[in-house]
């Protein structure tokens, strides 16, 4: 049912997913006398309440409103699936619409100014002829771009929402197909809409949901390549392959393609499926490697990665005598390197590239600050680079090594994520470091390798440092583990323990763990307490975090729960329960609410996304929640120096941190850990989730819950492989690159080689 009115007021705004309640204004008989506002107003025209995504807050122009009429808690609502704005046509009303902030870039001084040259062709000339706005003293060529992308988004998402509203997909996920197509968006959606399934996160089912109401053909073979697709796509976020094999591809598209169809004759079979492929691989759609299909970005990260590894393994190292300025930087630093340790010093100047692999205890850090110090004195105006995954994990790295600064891998890079990468086009301009160490290169996936290893210059000196026993990276890919396996690179593995004292019993058990060993040391530093059920061990959990707080502070205890958000042992439900015991309510004035989150002031948070200052993972405290004409800002300290004012805007991008994921805290370390392990948790407990999650204290972990689950957890090591061929890849150029150079192939890699053809 349309409606037409004017915006009235707001009655609720979600700034995360700009949902929106206003109050709106009609002569409308129409309305339903039960949907009316019974307050009377001195206009004497009808008030209701509209409920939609995005609608505009402004009287400015007028509104036409299509949805249909639902009874909520509230009382009668209109639910708007699609909307247009009905700009008046006077000189008065289209001046409104300028000035009503709808358009980036144009005020009311300027929109009266744009209104009295052109009059009530503005609207016209915006559409059709926007360069004419030059002829307005103080509109620049740049302000002019700034307007024409304004205006040109504001209208494709106003179609793009039109065509979408009606399957409940946000104006967020409007935006993402607007930044990912551009101004071809609209044409796309309605002409080849599969092709949205090559967007990370949109599914085919819903995508198909709307082509299918649409009339579209379920033999289509547009249909059955947006399977196709997403079905690659599906697979490299939920499980981490870079690949499926072509039987593997087409059983999860057939799987797809006929989930909704409940008439089996109209269903779709295999030879179908297996045709498109085989012409999507004809015309380069996808690209099939030894019985594996890639998309073809995924397959050029791989390839191109291996290609510049097998590179810098083959190019000759710069020779480098360190053999007494070493001496001298253990007699000074007081050192007793182990053999291995040395190892892995000496490896880092006889190799353009090498890896340091141990567990936490090892005396890695012992090692990257003799490395550094030696490069200082053989190399006083070489430049050095510390870099990490995370921001946590930089500063970490800064702090043990005595560097002044290190960086995150996206920060040095200039990324933002591979999601974020078709917003923008970041420099290929090679690092200007001479020396690179990355930490924690386990959470690295093929995408951040990629980027990576395209910017280190020739010549430059790369160490490789971390734990191949922790969980795999979050994105697809198992990058430092080929680059271990392949046996190209040097790798010293540290196995001897030297961190903690004796008495202290983590970096042993950590040990135990990975050989599958369940006789592990129980004492002041690793407790275990018994708990049978999620009720139970979230009581027993708050209980512990109160008192570890109270003896270590707030900023040194960390719950970390395998599961986000199923249960009371959860990191989502132990954070509600740990808040109302730590930071009760005080005041209304001391919370603000974003969408189903309340924060509170001080408040612990996580930073979920990285930006300029903060880095994803980033924890830090609310200080402060101010209310005024200008709206709610809130005071966030992430500690070291980095007090930051937040918007509302920006408020979605945390969450509460009294506890988080063991996903979450990969790269972060904490003086002591709490963990529940209960049955409850099963689906996600292994041994390196479990490892992951201990390796994370440094001082005291604290188990709760089942000792049977937790002997499941060590004894339970099949983790799933990532379907990946980046090992295969840097042998293959590596014998191309080596063969070039004259330098001989080992036997059994030229074995190897020949038979992968």
């Amino acid at each position: 049912m349309i409606h037409r009115g004017t915006y009235d007021g707001t009655i609720y705004h979600n700034p995360a997913n700009k949902f929106c309640i206003i109050s709106v204004k009609t002569t409308d008989k129409d309305v339903p006398q039960e949907a009316r506002s019974t307050r009377r107003h001195k206009d004497h025209l009808i008030r209701f309440v509209a409920t939609g995504y995005e609608l505009p807050r402004t009287d400015a122009v007028e509104l036409e409103l299509d949805g249909e009429w639902k009874k909520g808690k509230y009382g009668m609502q209109l639910q708007v699936e699609q909307w247009h704005e009905i700009v008046p046509q006077t000189t008065s009303g289209v001046e409104g619409y300028l000035a009503s902030g709808l358009i980036k870039g144009i005020g009311p001084a300027l929109a009266k100014q744009i209104v009295s040259r052109f009059g009530v062709e503005t609207l016209d000339i915006l559409q059709n002829h926007p360069e004419r706005l030059l002829e307005i003293k103080g509109i620049s060529e740049n302000r002019l771009e700034d307007i024409k992308t304004s205006y040109a988004e504001s209208r494709m998402l106003q179609d793009l929402m039109t065509l979408l509203s009606p399957f409940k997909i946000t104006p967020k996920t409007a935006q993402k197909i607007y930044q990912f197509f551009g101004p071809a968006s609209v044409d796309i959606l309605k002409k080849s809409p599969f092709e949205l399934c090559q967007i990370s996160g949109f599914g085919f089912l819903r995508v198909d949901a709307i082509v299918q109401k649409n009339g579209g053909d379920l033999r289509a073979p547009m249909r059955i390549k947006g399977a196709l697709f997403w079905a690659l796509e599906d697979s490299k976020g939920k499980k981490g392959h870079l690949f499926l094999t072509s039987e593997a591809l087409q059983k999860e598209a057939i799987h797809l393609l006929n989930a909704k169809i409940p008439v089996p004759s109209l269903r779709l079979h295999e030879q179908e499926v297996s045709d498109v492929l085989q012409d999507m691989i004809l015309h380069g759609e996808v690209v099939s490697v030894k019985g594996g299909i890639y998309l073809p970005r995924v397959f050029a990260q791989e390839d191109e990665t291996a290609r510049r590894i097998a590179m810098r393994v083959v190019e000759p190292p710069t020779p480098e005598k360190i053999e007494q300025i070493l001496e001298q930087v253990k007699r000074e630093m007081g050192l007793a390197l182990s053999s291995k340790q040395e190892a892995a010093v000496y490896a880092a100047y006889r190799h353009n590239l090498s890896i340091i692999t141990g567990s936490p205890g090892t005396g890695k850090t012992t090692v990257l600050k003799t490395i550094l110090e030696v490069y200082r004195r053989l190399h006083p105006q070489g430049e050095i680079a510390l870099m990490a995954p995370t921001g946590r994990a930089s500063r970490r790295m800064a702090e043990s090594t005595g560097v002044d600064k290190a960086k995150t891998l996206h920060s040095i890079l200039g990324l933002a994520s591979e999601e974020d990468e078709m917003k923008r086009s970041d420099t290929q301009e090679p690092l200007s470091a001479d020396l690179i160490i990355v930490d924690e290169f386990s959470m690295v996936d093929m995408w951040l390798a990629n980027k990576f290893f395209s910017r280190i210059k020739g010549g430059a000196r790369v160490i490789l440092v971390g734990d191949p026993d922790q969980l795999p990276s979050v994105g697809a890919g198992n990058v430092f583990r080929e680059l271990i396996d392949c046996g190209l690179i040097t790798v010293t593995v540290l196995d001897q323990i030297f961190r903690q004292s004796k008495d202290s019993l983590i970096a042993y058990n950590a040990k135990f763990i990975n050989e599958g060993n369940t006789k592990l040391y129980y004492g002041q530093d690793f407790v275990f307490m018994a708990s049978d059920n999620q009720a139970e061990a979230a009581e027993r959990i708050v209980s512990r975090y109160c008192r570890e707080i109270e003896e270590s502070g707030i900023d040194r205890v960390q719950i970390l729960s395998p599961f986000r958000s199923d249960g009371a042992a959860s990191a989502e439900q132990l954070n509600e329960a740990i808040r109302e015991v730590v930071n009760p309510f005080r005041s209304a004035e001391e919370e603000v609410k974003i969408g189903i989150k309340v924060f509170r002031v001080n408040d612990r948070i996580m930073q979920t996304k990285n930006t300029a200052k903060v880095s994803n993972g980033d924890l830090g405290f609310i200080r402060y929640i101010k209310n005024d004409e200008n709206g709610t800002r809130v005071g966030l300290d992430f500690g070291v120096g980095r007090e930051l004012e937040y918007g509302i805007e920006d408020m979605v991008n945390l969450d509460l941190a009294y506890a988080t994921t063991i996903h979450k805290a990969m790269g972060s370390e904490y003086e002591t850990v709490i963990m529940p392990l209960l049955k409850a948790h099963t689906v996600m407990l292994y041994r390196n989730l479990l490892y992951t999650g201990i390796t994370r204290a440094k001082k005291r972990v604290v188990l709760i819950g089942q000792k049977q689950v937790l002997f499941m957890a060590i004894h339970r090591n099949e983790i799933g492989k990532r379907n990946t061929l980046l090992g295969e890849r840097i042998h293959l150029y590596y014998k191309a690159y080596a063969r070039r150079a004259g330098i001989p192939v080992p036997a059994d890699l030229e074995k190897e080689l020949k038979h992968a053809g």
